[in-house]
């Protein structure tokens, strides 16, 4: 939504927002870019009298101002549908969905078609440090856009992406996630099918091999030319001392070199190259591009170094994320120290689902510190299989206190959460800072 906020901006419109315990990256984006934001939802604030309430996913029945725009009958659409009426008819719309992957794959296309001089627009679910914004409003043809499955609003409980009419799709994976609005892979697996159903016959689905959620997405129709990315795909890479190779059916297009950790990405760029080479960008050119991209904001950023310790900032809240986030990570420091520190902050992870699979996930930590405040179920006995590796604490204070104490030079200090995490970055480094 802050995204749009700054597309609408762009657009010529005068823009305010409200909303609650907005954090950064994007409260410090709205306050660079100027655009008035409110704290909470107050019916005081229909003295504003927009021409139009755009209306975000976290907002349901019963938050005062929805329920005061409702009886005024103000006029309202979803951050989606105002996105495709205003923004997203007139151009190709390259949309990146998946269960991860999404933010750095879009990051990455956009970056490679911005190299490549096309000039794009994205709206991106977090801020590209090649970019320092996490959405642009440009003349050109392009629009590279997240697409998100979590669903539009309350009133439009369809997935975001079926609004995008995208020309080129990319489904980078699918798994189980969003348990407070799915009931299981399946249902998700159609909205995925919903979001097919949408790409015209000459645009192109680029689709990660191997994955059997997206061949059952496939195998219900699908009406535009495929390729598809990965060990098996159209689309391959394989590791070299400074980079990966990139093939395309057998044929190789040269090597990128980077300092980005893990297969994810490197699957995530082979996507974004694939994508962009259906808007015209030729390999090579990608290729070169992405030695030159710096990643998004809060993935595996590194916030600070005190004492040694570095300490790192992750978006990973999925058990699949987390358990690449710390291989990678693994891969890149071999026998060091990781300090795993993870806040269960996501809908998913508040419901417990994906409880029996987190320790399991954060297996190649060394230590393993994990925030349960606000969780509803035992996040101790969830990790027990862990031993002595892993305690849990529910005071924030504490939890900084015992990662200070068991930290030493040449540790690596991985925290893991998809909130602001109550700042925790700042005060252990800080910490570590008081203490030598």
């Amino acid at each position: 939504m802050g995204g749009i906020a700054l597309l609408a901006r762009s657009a010529g419109h005068r823009v305010t927002g409200c909303d609650t315990n907005v954090y950064p990256p994007m409260s410090t984006q709205l306050e660079e870019q100027q655009i008035a934001l409110t704290e909470g939802f107050d019916t005081s604030q229909l003295s504003f009298n927009p021409d139009l309430w755009v209306v975000g996913n976290v907002v349901a029945r019963g938050n005062p101002l929805m329920e005061a725009i409702l009886d005024r009958g103000d006029r309202y659409l979803s951050g989606p549908q105002w996105l495709a009426e205003n923004i997203l008819q007139s151009k190709w719309v390259l949309a990146v969905s998946g269960t991860h992957g999404k933010t750095t794959t879009s990051s990455m296309l956009a970056w490679i078609l911005e190299a490549a001089g096309r000039n794009p627009s994205f709206l991106i679910g977090g801020v590209p440090e090649n970019f320092g914004l996490s959405a642009r409003l440009t003349p050109a043809d392009y629009f590279v856009v997240e697409a998100d499955e979590y669903d539009t609003a309350f009133f439009d409980k369809r997935s975001k992406f079926v609004h995008y009419r995208a020309k080129t799709a990319v489904l980078n994976n699918i798994e189980f996630d969003h348990a407070d609005i799915f009931s299981d892979l399946a249902a998700i697996e159609t909205q995925f099918h919903h979001f097919l159903r949408t790409i015209p016959g000459s645009g192109r689905v680029i689709a990660a091999s191997g994955d059997e959620s997206i061949e059952r997405v496939i195998k219900r129709g699908c009406w535009t030319p495929l390729e598809t990315v990965g060990p098996q795909g159209d689309w391959t890479c394989s590791e070299s001392d400074s980079g990966f190779d990139v093939c395309f059916k057998g044929r190789r297009h040269g090597t990128v070199v980077w300092d980005l950790m893990g297969a994810h990405n490197r699957h995530n760029a082979l996507a974004a190259i694939a994508a962009a080479a259906h808007a015209g960008v030729p390999p090579g050119e990608s290729i070169e591009a992405l030695g030159r991209f710096r990643n998004v904001r809060r993935r595996m950023e590194l916030r600070g170094t005190e004492a040694g310790v570095a300490v790192y900032d992750d978006f990973a809240h999925h058990p699949t994320a987390i358990e690449t986030t710390l291989g990678g990570l693994r891969k890149r420091i071999g026998t060091g120290r990781i300090m795993a520190v993870l806040e269960p902050r996501s809908n998913t992870m508040k419901l417990g689902v994906m409880k029996d699979r987190l320790a399991g996930s954060l297996a190649q930590a060394d230590k393993v510190f994990c925030y349960t405040h606000g969780l509803g179920w035992d996040a101790a006995g969830a990790l027990v299989s862990l031993g002595e590796r892993a305690q849990s604490f529910d005071d924030l204070s504490r939890l900084v206190a015992a990662i200070t104490d068991e930290v030493r030079a040449g540790d690596q200090v991985l925290v893991m959460s998809n909130g602001a995490f109550g700042g925790i970055h700042e005060k252990l480094l800080a910490a570590l800072k008081a203490k030598h």
